[in-house]
């Protein structure tokens, strides 16, 4: 059931590459009139999300760095006197097509021996990998949605 819900991850975040592809920096940093966060944010907070679900939970190390998990985490915003660079777009991009490949590997050979349940904002609880993993998949597609809702508002 995993090997699936990795599948759907890869998947969408393959859709949302292309999504975002042809989109310039500027345009990735706009916050549109009505919304409190940018592409840029939703993107970056979707790798901070799943390393924290997943690995940090488990146990074990993020592969991003804790001053983007801090910028990116849930409950913060984008700064616009400090918006993304393409350094760090770049970077984080990488990272966002990497991840699921590593997710999956470690997943098969059993990294996640322990994990830390949690109850979500939206009141899920999380008791293991498999429950992580599901939730993380669902969340993705939120965001991508929101993604896409904020493409339509930049033009």
């Amino acid at each position: 059931m995993q090997e699936k819900q990795i599948d759907i991850l890869e998947q969408t975040r393959r859709i949302l590459v292309n999504v975002i592809g042809e989109l310039s920096l500027e345009q990735l940093n706009t916050i549109p009139v009505g919304f409190n966060n940018n592409i840029a944010w939703n993107f970056a907070h979707l790798v901070v999300s799943q390393q924290i679900l997943c690995y940090r939970l488990s146990g074990l190390e993020c592969n991003v760095e804790e001053a983007i998990i801090a910028r990116y985490i849930r409950g913060t915003a984008p700064d616009p006197q400090h918006p993304m660079t393409e350094t760090t777009f770049r970077k984080l991009r990488a990272i966002f097509l990497e991840n699921p490949g590593k997710l999956r590997a470690d997943y098969r050979k059993g990294a996640f021996k322990q994990y830390k349940g949690i109850t979500t904002s939206t009141g899920v609880t999380l008791a293991d990998i498999d429950m992580a993993i599901a939730y993380n998949t669902m969340h993705e597609g939120l965001h991508l949605g929101y993604i896409l809702a904020l493409k339509r508002a930049i033009g």
